[in-house]
Formats: structure tokens, C-alpha cells, sequence
């Protein structure tokens, strides 16, 4: 290829079919709003049940949608959501493993089985076999993406929810040992470590001025993240464009993790 036949159209997901799972919530939600704007169609799979309203915002795009509510760690629901998927649209392009959840506990001592459990079984094992089945798809289109959502924990201890970190640890392991497996297909697996973002659950922190402060000083940019700055990422790596970037976390983080 020459360089003259680079295009923008190389970052299109037009035609594209993509599941993203915890897509109508959360940053989620910005994930799924970046790959419609690009053309992609939506399969959103979420334990949340947002009455389509997320829905009728994608589908502002000109895109199609589809929603299927359930619970990823149920036994058969990861094959479920990649088939539903297939019997819509047609085919998984990209699946981004967005669902997760932490629960914090200050007392180490009382983080234990009830606490760790759910958390390995929503923030890992369900991406792990989500990717195992929507593998089943990509591997004879000799095509596709898995983008899975780590955090600045993939790359930290924390304190409050050691199940998290494991989790996020995980996740980034899992992403370069797909990428192993699936890259002489022609899938790219990589994931997106989102820093620290002005969202909902991050309210309680922004408003003491104590804790707000402790966050910014560590961020060389100087300001939380919006929501936006994820979504020229996620659009890069499920795209024709980032076709030779494999096995890699990508962190979006301000620069957090220089400080």
C-alpha cells in the first residue's frame, strides 16, 4: 500500500455491526454514542433497562439499534447476546466489553467471597466468554474487533476493592493473550484505560474540594476527563485504522499515569 492510499475513510465503521455491552449507562453509553457516529450499528446488552431511551439517541445517527436486557454472568447468556446479534444485523464486526461493576469496602478485612465473587464474574469471566463466543464469528470473516474496557487499575493496586484491580489486571491480561490467539485472523483485540472522569460516580469526589484537588494534582492535564475524550479513541480501535495495533491498552488518562 502506498501512502497515498491512506483515507479518513479508513476510521468509517459504516456497515459496521458492534455489541457493546453496558452500553446504554455510564461511559458505556459514550462508547456506543462514538461508534454510531461513525456508522456502526448498535447492539446494546445491559443489565440496565433504560426504556429505549438510549436507543432513540444512537438512532439520531442514522444507525440501527438493538437492545437485549439481561445479566452476563447468567450461565449461556455471553452466547446469547453475540447470537441475537447475528440474527439482527447479520454478522459482530467489533465487541466491546464495556459491563462492570466495583464494590469498595475500606476494611480489607471484610472484602471477602460475597464482595470478590460477583466482581470476577461480571468484570472478567464475562468479558472472557463473550470473547470466546463472538470469536466463534470473527475467525471465519477473518475480520473483527474485541475492545475491552481496563482502568488505571490494570496498571495500580487501589486501595478499598481488591477485586477490582485483580479484575482490571485481568482484563488487560486476557486483551494481549486474545490478541495472541486471534491476530493471524486478522482481529485486533486491544483495550482503552479510561483515567479519571467527570461522570456521576465520580460526584461525591469532584465536590470535596479535599479530594477533587488530590485527583488533579496527580493529572498532569490539570482537569478530569469528559466523556468525549474517550470517544476519538474507541473509534480508532475499532476501525480500519488501527489494523497493525494489537494486543495493546491504550490509557486515556490525561497523562495520570506519568505522575
Amino acid at each position: 500500500m502506498n501512502i497515498e492510499d491512506f483515507s479518513l475513510d479508513f476510521f468509517s465503521l459504516e456497515g459496521k455491526n458492534a455489541i457493546v455491552t453496558g452500553g446504554n449507562s455510564g461511559l458505556g453509553q459514550a462508547f456506543a454514542m462514538a461508534l454510531a457516529k461513525a456508522g456502526a450499528n448498535i447492539f446494546i446488552a445491559s443489565f440496565i433497562d433504560d426504556e429505549g431511551e438510549t436507543q432513540k439517541t444512537l438512532e439520531k445517527e442514522g444507525i440501527k439499534t438493538s437492545f437485549l436486557q439481561c445479566d452476563l454472568t447468567k450461565a449461556g447468556t455471553p452466547a446469547q447476546v453475540v447470537n441475537s446479534c447475528v440474527e439482527t444485523f447479520g454478522s459482530v464486526d467489533i465487541l466491546v466489553n464495556n459491563a462492570g461493576m466495583c464494590i469498595n469496602e475500606p476494611d480489607v478485612t471484610k472484602f471477602d467471597r460475597s464482595k470478590w465473587d460477583p466482581m470476577v464474574a461480571l468484570n472478567l469471566t464475562a468479558a472472557f466468554e463473550l470473547s470466546h463466543e463472538v470469536s466463534k464469528v470473527m475467525i471465519p470473516q477473518k475480520s473483527g474487533k474485541i475492545i475491552n474496557i481496563c482502568s488505571m487499575f490494570s496498571f495500580l493496586g487501589g486501595q478499598w476493592s481488591p477485586a477490582y484491580s485483580a479484575t482490571k489486571h485481568g482484563i488487560a491480561g486476557l486483551t494481549k493473550a486474545y490478541c495472541d490467539e486471534l491476530a493471524q485472523f486478522d482481529i485486533q483485540v486491544n483495550g482503552i484505560a479510561p483515567g479519571y472522569y467527570a461522570t456521576e460516580i465520580t460526584t461525591a469526589t469532584r465536590a470535596n474540594p479535599e479530594s477533587n484537588q488530590r485527583v488533579l494534582n496527580h493529572i498532569p492535564a490539570n482537569r478530569w476527563g469528559q466523556t468525549q475524550d474517550l470517544m476519538g479513541a474507541m473509534v480508532f480501535l475499532a476501525s480500519k485504522a488501527s489494523s497493525y495495533v494489537n494486543g495493546h491498552v491504550l490509557a486515556v488518562d490525561g497523562g495520570y499515569l506519568m505522575r
